[in-house]
């Protein structure tokens, strides 16, 4: 009988493995620590990619669901400068192979595919460590624990299974981002909605830039991004939204008023957020009985990839597990190998940010986005 597999965060990557493994008839727990699905919103619009995440998704059976929550019209975009003058406006023809969805409805479908019971809500890992040469213990917030000999850490940037593998940590990119939320943008925030377009703007200059997509029912959902040092608002309470948002948009002063108001008029509190890496070829020895993926196996600044290289992680995973159920180390070993090829080729790319916040914004966006088109 195949080893029973526990996976620590149920994040996309996570959460395509479990499903993998349960349709292999594996048995799997999710340990998460959020207390339920809905505690927190699930981040933005993802382009799910046909080399990647896509077929994670047929790997977990999913493809009818993911189709249906497509939003159609989404893969366009245009770029922007500070006055507002568009430089580039890339309509939806219908032709693109990157559709979107919205992350928590995602999130949420490889949920509904699950058991019920096989997700542990509320379960905050405080600790982990090696008993034996292949078993491992997993200390929970409330004092109990579970011993397991197949760990999986899917828990993201600040991994509590990362130690076991590497002492590799997660260094500040230079890059803090302030997240932001208008609703029902075409009614209550036209000028906003207009600026913004069907798709995702790119509003940019040298050392800044306003990101922003279009979700569903009119949300627009933008991140502020500044070339800044870690500290940086250090000295304010960042829960204050008045002070977070008046020093936020000090630093677009001049820029169009549809733009700044993609900050200044947010219906939720700025979130403010640092970008984090890890190394770009992050790898380690065999250690039997656990593995890593997704971020806490290749954290890389948001280019696009991230969410989908999670998810063909953990397709790959339970794939490798499921063939090689009465050895778990050649399944480990295969599919190790052959992710740190996947996450060294994603971290080879040019660097996005000095595209977008280099001297060059936002001329070398638009130069990048019709490259993209003539090559694609």
């Amino acid at each position: 009988m195949a080893t029973p597999v526990t996976i620590i965060g149920a994040g996309l990557g996570g959460l395509v493995l479990a499903r993998v493994l349960h349709l292999h008839g594996i048995p799997v727990t999710v340990y998460e620590a959020e207390p339920s699905p809905t505690a927190r919103r699930q981040g933005g619009l993802l382009d799910i990619h046909p080399w990647n995440g896509q077929p994670a998704l047929e790997a977990a059976g999913l493809t009818e669901g993911f189709r249906e929550l497509i939003l159609e019209g989404r893969e366009s975009y245009r770029v922007l400068d500070r006055n507002g003058t568009v430089l580039l406006d890339r309509p939806d023809d219908g032709t693109g192979v990157r559709p979107e969805v919205q992350r928590g409805e995602l999130r949420q479908l490889l949920l509904d595919s699950l058991p019920h019971g096989i997700v542990r809500w509320g379960g905050k890992i405080t600790g982990v460590r090696a008993l034996d040469e292949d078993r491992y213990e997993v200390t929970l917030n409330d004092g109990t624990t579970v011993v397991t000999s197949l760990l999986v850490g899917a828990d993201g940037a600040w991994s509590r299974v990362r130690p076991l593998l590497s002492d590799a940590t997660p260094r500040y990119v230079g890059v803090s981002v302030v997240e932001t939320f208008l609703f029902d943008g075409d009614t209550r925030h036209p000028a906003a909605a207009e600026a913004v377009g069907a798709g995702s703007l790119f509003a940019l200059a040298p050392g800044k830039g306003i990101v922003a997509h279009r979700e569903s029912g009119g949300t627009l959902h933008t991140y502020a991004q500044l070339l800044k040092p870690q500290d940086w608002l250090a000295g304010i309470d960042v829960t204050d939204a008045a002070t977070v948002t008046a020093r936020v948009v000090e630093e677009f002063g001049g820029w169009a008023p549809e733009l700044t108001a993609l900050i200044t008029e947010s219906d939720t509190p700025p979130v403010l957020r640092r970008l984090f890496t890890l190394p770009a070829r992050h790898r380690w020895d065999r250690v039997p009985g656990v593995t890593l993926l997704g971020d806490a196996a290749h954290l890389m600044p948001p280019n696009g990839e991230g969410a989908n290289l999670a998810m063909q992680d953990g397709a790959e995973l339970g794939r490798a597990i499921a063939a090689h159920p009465d050895d778990t180390e050649a399944a480990l070993a295969e599919f190790e190998q052959a992710m740190f090829a996947r996450a060294a080729a994603e971290a080879a790319d040019d660097d996005l940010y000095e595209v977008m916040f280099g001297d060059g914004a936002p001329h070398s966006m638009v130069a990048l986005l019709t490259g993209a088109e003539q090559t694609s």
